[in-house]
């Protein structure tokens, strides 16, 4: 049974002794929550659930005159996860995928999963987050809960990669959702060719080592196969020239084709790209089980590999399809909260209805659904909702101060969020790539500019804005780091 903290005994980084009910429990602490009310002061303080795109986007966006934000999460970084598939072969540094949640200053973080929420109480109970993580990047928790109160809530705790229970995924596929997840997948690219350049390693144990399976067409999955092509063709076939012969990659999907978010031209287009790097695309198959050695396929049946990387969709985050199942109104699925044009989560009623929508409680990102609508589950869409929500907070408290209105801030009148897609694009390797932005198209080395220039100017930092390039161009001239540690 997990004891349940004072709230004078948040306890992270130095250790420290607290009495609980007559025994004695060691606790790590950097801020106790009576310093965080401290610095409260008469601030609202907004508790939000994750620090990916939308949690980060909004915590930087709202006004410090107004709130304080409060970060609760496993990971105390934000990931630019249109990078990762750089990352994980050595095209870039993990670091430049990451900003640390407290880079701005007056954000507050709590390493710590949250597990309930009270909506009478405005309580949160978090459990707090140890390094140890399971095959699908869960971090586990560390059984010490505590409560932290809250004026307004934000869950953008996201999703996690879908398995749709095929057996053998969480323990012998890679995803490719963090940045731990892309320092393993290096980590095995490179463990495949050392093994493969053994004297001892047999021909067919040559061919099932470097061949390298993707589950999933869509643009992560594309993009970093893409990136494995580049790497095996400019680097490692000069290191390891014997096994050039060998090394292959092999694209699942079970849709009839890859990229379907794209028009059919442009998809076909990749795909005559991926015909030429020799990387196969196998659409309208079913991966059945996945080994350490092999993958299975109804069509296939058993095929020898020595890397999977799985990257098929998202499912739900478990405090939104549990912990919040009877709580928030959620979609057909219960996987997602439905919310309103304002991003207002709804209470649910005895009697499992939703009267009205909370003015206090609000979800963005992988995890919320807007009302009607059915948007991508891409990044722009959590960042340019957290941009939404943070200006207009920011707006209705500044009106609310000029007014000098007592009570919450009502957001209610301000202007409803409307999604703007900005585009999609996927690159495909050999400096070629696809964007696509409503009826306009681009191809080629054109679209590949193009894609670099968006993700470098979309990077949050300068320290990235600059080190980025300059690991492009490093890597082009001398060659990316092939160092596995």
């Amino acid at each position: 049974m997990a004891t349940m903290l004072r709230r004078d005994t948040f306890v992270r980084g130095v250790s420290r002794r607290v009495a609980i009910g007559g025994g004695t429990t060691i606790q790590r602490r950097s801020f106790s929550l009576q310093e965080l009310d401290e610095k409260k002061g008469s601030r609202e303080r907004v508790v939000i659930l994750g620090s990916g795109w939308g949690g980060f986007g909004l915590a930087r966006q709202l006004d410090l005159k107004h709130y304080q934000p409060l970060i609760i999460t496993p990971r105390t970084y934000f990931v630019f996860t249109p990078l990762l598939a750089s990352t994980a072969v050595g095209t870039l540094e993990f670091r430049q995928a990451m900003e640390h949640s407290r880079s701005r200053p007056g954000i507050e973080v709590i390493r710590a999963w949250a597990e309930q929420i009270d909506f009478s109480k405005k309580t949160i109970t978090v459990e707090g987050a140890v390094q140890s993580k399971d095959k699908v990047g869960s971090i586990i928790g560390d059984g010490k809960k505590f409560e932290v109160g809250w004026d307004k809530v934000v869950v953008a705790v996201g999703a996690f990669s879908q398995t749709f229970g095929v057996e053998g995924v969480k323990d012998h596929a890679f995803f490719l959702k963090d940045v731990s997840d892309a320092r393993d997948i290096r980590r095995r690219i490179l463990e495949c060719f050392e093994e493969a350049a053994l004297p001892t390693a047999s021909e067919a144990r040559k061919k099932q080592l470097l061949h390298f399976a993707v589950v999933g067409g869509g643009p992560t999955g594309i993009e970093f196969s893409a990136e494995l092509h580049d790497l095996l063709s400019d680097d490692l076939a000069k290191l390891y020239p014997s096994l050039t012969k060998y090394h292959r990659i092999t694209v699942y999907d079970v849709a009839p084709r890859i990229l379907n978010m794209f028009d059919t031209s442009l998809a076909k287009y990749a795909e005559k790209v991926f015909s030429r790097q020799n990387i196969s695309i196998k659409t309208s198959h079913h991966v059945q089980k996945v080994t350490s050695e092999a993958i299975h396929t109804q069509e296939d049946g058993e095929v020898p590999v020595g890397c999977v990387v799985w990257s098929t969709g998202l499912a739900p985050n478990p405090l939104v399809a549990k912990a919040l199942k009877s709580k928030l109104h959620l979609d057909e699925r219960g996987s997602k909260i439905v919310v309103d044009n304002h991003l207002r989560a709804s209470s649910v009623d005895e009697n499992g209805t939703t009267p009205w929508p909370l003015d206090d409680v609000f979800a963005i990102g992988d995890c919320a659904v807007l009302g009607g609508q059915e948007l991508p589950a891409t990044a722009q869409v959590a960042d340019q909702q957290a941009i939404w929500l943070g200006k207009t907070l920011n707006k209705a408290a500044a009106r609310k101060a000029a007014g000098g209105k007592a009570g919450p801030v009502k957001i209610q009148d301000e202007k409803k969020f409307r999604f703007k897609n900005l585009g999609i694009m996927a690159y495909l390797g050999g400096w070629r790539a696809i964007t696509q932005t409503g009826s306009a198209e681009l191809k080629g080395r054109m679209a590949w500019v193009l894609w670099r220039t968006a993700y470098l100017t979309k990077s949050v930092s300068w320290r990235n804005r600059i080190l980025i390039p300059t690991l492009w161009f490093t890597n082009w001239v001398l060659g990316r780091d092939i160092n596995r540690f």
